[in-house]
């Protein structure tokens, strides 16, 4: 029994390490915005989630703009939206790869304890990691520019096209 704890332990810490360095998907320090104020809100957007899109594909927004997204799953398998760059997502894929080999999630579910286990709860002020029927919110203030969009990096879903843009416009 101490053995299997201690075999436990040290994998779970193993996880956490390789995680904490994979995890640069997950940030305001990348220059895609900040997490917003709810007390600040300019508007809500819904934003669904698919079999291998978003909708809507194009969200147009102003620099300093705090939007609410309401993100639904509306599709049969787990999807994230995560607001970033393909900088970040690339950075972000070898944690959701772990999340998968790790049994943290499965194409339908999603394995909070498992999560929790392994010291990543995956509660990103810019992402929501869902699975199918699931709502949540993410509160978003934008920069003054930059190339920024939201994808799912579920594994092989950004590779297929689950893949949306900002449209940077101009101050209201």
């Amino acid at each position: 029994m101490t053995k299997t704890l201690l075999t436990g332990t040290a994998l779970a810490a193993s996880l956490a390490a390789s995680i904490a360095v994979a995890s640069p998907g997950h940030g305001d320090e990348d220059g895609i915005g900040e997490p917003g104020d709810a007390a600040q809100i300019d508007r809500t957007i819904i934003v669904e989630m698919d079999e291998m899109s978003f909708s809507p594909e194009t969200i147009e927004v102003a620099p300093g703009e705090t939007i609410r997204f309401e993100v639904v799953n509306v599709g049969r398998a787990v999807h994230e939206f995560n607001i970033g760059t393909s900088e970040t997502w690339d950075g972000h894929r070898g944690e959701m790869r772990t999340m998968m080999r790790e049994g943290m999630m499965t194409m339908r579910s999603i394995n909070h304890d498992r999560m929790m286990e392994a010291g990543m709860m995956h509660d990103d002020a810019n992402s929501a990691l869902l699975e199918p029927g699931d709502t949540d919110e993410v509160i978003w203030t934008f920069p003054e520019g930059g190339e920024i969009g939201f994808a799912c990096n579920v594994p092989g879903h950004r590779e297929a096209g689950m893949v949306g843009d900002f449209r940077m416009g101009h101050e209201s």
